[in-house]
Formats: structure tokens, C-alpha cells, sequence
């Protein structure tokens, strides 16, 4: 298997995560794929970084995706970052998302970590997910 599926993963997550209300009011509609040009909302969620890995075997074309979520804040303190966190976390422990191409078999979330931005007020919580997709 190629990187063939991560744009359709990628759009995915994007239309999940953006279709819960509660997630977009927590972010203000603020949920990107790429770091803003000008300057930053105060909070946002970033579809960022990504790894993929065959998984192919003989039943078929398959790849593993290492997804990096990122949520970043000056709110002081990080329990703002760590409710939009656990939100995120919720959404994707739930149904399965649909791709335009091929499927997604499952969805685990790995690790996170929490950080002071060194230098200023800014808390970054990065999520790591792995994601196993799979060709029609």
C-alpha cells in the first residue's frame, strides 16, 4: 500500500471533528490543517504531522497512519487544551469515520503529550493516533 488513502483519511477527520458542535464551540470553529497565516485564534485544533506504514498482507492493501492532533492555547493553565483534548479523544473512540476511498478499519488512540510553549504563555497538548485503513 502507498500513501493512497491519507488524503480521504484526512478529510475524514476533518469533517468529523468539524460536524460536533460541542467540539466547534469549544474551539470557536477554529480546527485547521495547516498552521493560520496571520495571526493565530487564542485556541485551535491542528490536523498536522502524519506517518504511514504498509500493513498490506495477502487479503489485501492496507496502511497504518500515525496522526498528530494538536491543540494549542494562551488560555493560562491547560485545562481549556485538556477539555478540547478529551473531546477530541471521545469523537474518534466512537463510529467508525467514512472515506471516500477504501475504509476505515480502526482508529486507537496512542499518547499524549502536554507542553508550555517555551518563552510565552502558549500550552500545546499533541495527540497521537493511529488509524489502520484498508482498499476497497
Amino acid at each position: 500500500m502507498s500513501y493512497t488513502l491519507a488524503p480521504d483519511l484526512q478529510v475524514a477527520l476533518f469533517e468529523h471533528l468539524s460536524a460536533d458542535t460541542a467540539l466547534q464551540a469549544q474551539l470557536s470553529g477554529a480546527l485547521y490543517d495547516a498552521i493560520p497565516p496571520a495571526t493565530p485564534p487564542a485556541t485551535y485544533a491542528l490536523i498536522g504531522a502524519e506517518e504511514a506504514f504498509d500493513r498490506s498482507d495477502k487479503t489485501g492493501h492496507g496502511a497504518e497512519h500515525r496522526l498528530l492532533i494538536s491543540v494549542v492555547t494562551n488560555a493560562s493553565g491547560f485545562l481549556a487544551a485538556k477539555q478540547i483534548s478529551a473531546r477530541i479523544c471521545e469523537l474518534l473512540d466512537g463510529p467508525a469515520l467514512t472515506l471516500a476511498r477504501g475504509r476505515l478499519v480502526a482508529i486507537w488512540f496512542d499518547r499524549a503529550e502536554a507542553r508550555k510553549v517555551e518563552g510565552d504563555q502558549t500550552r500545546r497538548i499533541d495527540l497521537r493516533f493511529r488509524a489502520r485503513v484498508e482498499d476497497d
